[in-house]
């Protein structure tokens, strides 16, 4: 799967996941197949942290 390169839009691809479907981060990526450190790694790149008790990015 190949996903956004651009921070922003990824944060946006991955938050919508995480509102639709995923009750959590960890659940994410166990599904899709991506080693979480190296997203939230890409995401605080462009400045973005994961929120657990909002279970987005921001």
């Amino acid at each position: 799967m190949d996903l956004p390169q651009d921070p922003a839009m990824l944060m946006s691809y991955i938050n919508t996941k995480l509102r639709d479907i995923y009750p959590s981060l960890d659940a994410l990526c166990d599904d899709m197949h991506l080693d979480r450190h190296e997203l939230e790694e890409r995401l605080a790149k462009g400045g973005f942290e994961y929120s657990p008790k909002n279970n987005k990015f921001w």
